[in-house]
């Protein structure tokens, strides 16, 4: 029996949510329980945050849905493609749309310091 932590985490590396699955459980799948699951208390008063600014992904979390999720809640997200997904993006020719946005030197400067913002 396994069990799989679903950390996110602040630009910093500090925790903000954990959700703990079996060891079998994909990991796009407990993306949303995750952010679901922030609360950053505010310094006096007010409610809490719940919705961070933006969310650093590595290519597990490249899903059309995890982006429409993301996107629907105003969130922006810096995720790269999976080889497959571009592929059969291309395939598609002018059906298959444009690719994501995607800032490589953000994700660079991030993920080489910290770590994704997401694991």
């Amino acid at each position: 029996m396994t069990s799989k932590p679903h950390l996110a985490v602040d630009g910093r590396g500090r925790p903000l949510a954990l959700v703990l699955t079996g060891g079998n459980t994909n990991d796009c799948t407990q993306l949303t329980t995750a952010m679901d699951a922030i609360r950053v208390p505010r310094i006096g008063p007010g409610r809490p945050r719940i919705r961070p600014d933006h969310v650093l992904g590595d290519k597990r979390y490249s899903s059309k849905a995890i982006r429409d999720w993301l996107r629907h809640r105003g969130i922006g997200h810096t995720i790269p493609e999976r080889a497959d997904q571009v592929a059969n993006r291309l395939r598609r020719g002018r059906i298959g749309g444009h690719p994501a946005a995607f800032d490589r030197q953000l994700y660079k400067t991030a993920t080489s310091s910290n770590g994704p913002s997401i694991g």
